[in-house]
């Protein structure tokens, strides 16, 4: 058990790098510069968007109204108990339209096998819970329904999940708008190189 252990380690290590590299240009050629990745994100971003709003039209105007949003594009591995996953992303504030870009680091247990990829895309009602996830390297801990998810006069928040105070978040999968949004054990962060 320790040998499979400790193999399902090393892969972990092993592979997720690779990825995350590869988001950078790869190890098998040559790295894309600060401008180009910055570049790379903001196209994803408008991707994104254009995914959430064909699979939730209402979305465009709940964004709109906000204070600001995030998109997140992320990929996962995971094999037999360990698991993780890497992911890019940028935060629009509508106040001060300079994008932020940040990254996100997801760690997993339990049994499975398997590699995915989903977006996050964060919506911010009040510049406080903005400025909360950018400046406070926001950590997202649990698994959220989509029992909370109506506003204080007890209109739905057309399928966004309340996933803190005057944050909501959809997650898209290949397959289109995530019915339950996980999240167990993820870091968003400032990226210190493209910001």
């Amino acid at each position: 058990m320790k040998k499979i252990l400790s193999l399902t380690l090393l892969l972990s290590a092993l592979l997720l790098p690779i990825y995350s590299y590869a988001q950078l240009g790869s190890f098998f050629g040559p790295a894309k510069s600060p401008a180009e990745q910055r570049q790379d994100i903001l196209t994803k971003n408008q991707a994104v968007l254009k995914q959430l709003y064909k699979a939730q039209p209402n979305a465009k105007d709940l964004i709109e109204k906000s204070a600001g949003y995030a998109t997140f594009s992320n990929f996962g591995l995971k094999i037999l108990i360990a698991g993780g996953g890497t992911g890019s992303g940028v935060v629009i504030n509508k106040i001060n339209p300079k994008p932020i870009y940040m990254n996100m680091a997801e760690v997993q247990a339990g049994l499975g096998v398997g590699i995915k990829s989903f977006q996050n895309i964060f919506i911010f009602q009040t510049e406080a819970a903005l400025n909360n996830f950018v400046n406070s390297g926001w950590t997202f801990g649990g698994q959220v329904t989509a029992a909370a998810k109506y506003d204080k006069d007890g209109a739905a928040y057309q399928g966004a999940t309340v996933v803190a105070p005057g944050v909501l978040m959809y997650q898209l999968t290949d397959s289109g708008l995530a019915a339950e949004i996980t999240g167990k054990g993820t870091k968003y962060y400032k990226d210190s190189t493209l910001n």
